[in-house]
């Protein structure tokens, strides 16, 4: 729920604090209750014409008229020598999360429809909370809120080494900076380094591998697993799409005994690969370049061989029992295959 005080247009004195809610229309119902007139027209302080409810922040200070153009109140008055004179000498200390910072009021104002300008905007109308010295307190992180009152200042975005930018951005953010959030966002993705689509290493997947509860589901899709030793490791229903298991100096992945029940392996390298005796009933290995690998007693009831190389691959023993031999790249001997 949002809460905005509401003063007759040309007057700063017997304001009406009022709950937000509804359209524009049930705001200007409540106003003329209020102050028993005919509400017609609702300005923010600067005498802008507020049409959309939406444009209507929390502790705004709003003013109601039936119909007649914005007044300013008696205390926005002075002539502007008078104004210049006191917007640019009236100096504000801050204690913000400990630190101290000294401003102006004229900088904390110069976004007019931040959290800032309407702490600041009029003397003591918020009642903001002061320390033991009269700083004013704030609960926000001193190293954020730096780049956003030097911003203020002279409107450049200045961070130093060592400083978060999203930390930045969400300061901006929650003091109502538009333009200041708008650019660092942009900042913040040119920041982010490119994706990198690179495969992992061997040892790094096996690191995954050990962290990884056995509940688990374990993803690694074209991961590099050149010469990888996996003898009786239980990867069953495991995401290996398109993985690298060839050693370019011939060394040959071993994964004997291995449960790889459900397993996608499809368009994986494995020229040589040992999965003797190794469990992948239901896998999908389709597309699989199989060449010399060594299948002997293993179980690949069910699995998609579909696409596959199998040249001179090592079958004997294995169970083939529902397995899918469609669109072979080299003929199958039964001499691969004798149970």
């Amino acid at each position: 729920m949002r809460r905005v005080t509401l003063f007759v247009n040309g007057a700063s004195h017997n304001g009406k604090v009022v709950a937000v809610y509804g359209t524009l229309a049930d705001l200007l119902s409540v106003a003329s209750t209020k102050f028993g007139i005919k509400a017609a027209n609702i300005y923010n302080g600067n005498g802008g014409l507020i049409d959309d409810i939406a444009f209507i922040r929390d502790d705004d200070v709003l003013y109601i008229s039936e119909g007649d153009h914005f007044v300013d109140p008696p205390n926005n008055l002075e002539s502007p020598h008078e104004f210049h004179s006191w917007a640019h000498t009236d100096w504000i200390t801050l204690n913000v999360g400990g630190r101290r910072f000294t401003t102006t009021r004229s900088t904390l104002v110069k976004e007019p429809e931040s959290m800032l300008a309407h702490m600041f905007r009029d003397k003591d109308v918020w009642g903001n909370k002061q320390d033991e010295q009269g700083a004013y307190l704030i609960d926000r992180s001193p190293d954020y809120f730096e780049p956003i009152l030097n911003y203020l200042r002279h409107g450049q975005l200045i961070i130093n080494d060592g400083i978060n930018l999203l930390g930045v951005l969400e300061e901006a953010r929650f003091f109502g900076i538009e333009r200041l959030a708008e650019q660092l966002e942009g900042v913040v993705k040119n920041s982010q380094p490119p994706d990198d689509h690179s495969p992992i290493s061997r040892k790094e997947f096996v690191r995954f591998l050990l962290a990884t509860p056995t509940k688990s589901e374990l993803r690694c899709q074209g991961a590099n697993l050149q010469g990888v030793k996996m003898l009786c490791t239980n990867a069953e229903g495991a995401s290996l799409k398109g993985c690298n298991f060839e050693d370019p100096a011939g060394l040959k992945a071993n994964l004997e005994g291995a449960n790889l029940k459900g397993v996608d392996m499809e368009g994986s390298q494995m020229t040589g690969i040992n999965l003797r005796v190794a469990t992948l009933k239901n896998a999908k290995l389709k597309n699989c370049n199989l060449r010399g690998a060594t299948l002997a007693g293993t179980d690949l009831e069910n699995c998609d061989l579909s696409g596959c190389d199998l040249q001179e691959a090592n079958l004997r023993g294995s169970n083939v029992k529902g397995a899918i031999f469609e669109e072979m790249l080299t003929p199958l001997h039964m001499s691969q295959s004798v149970r």
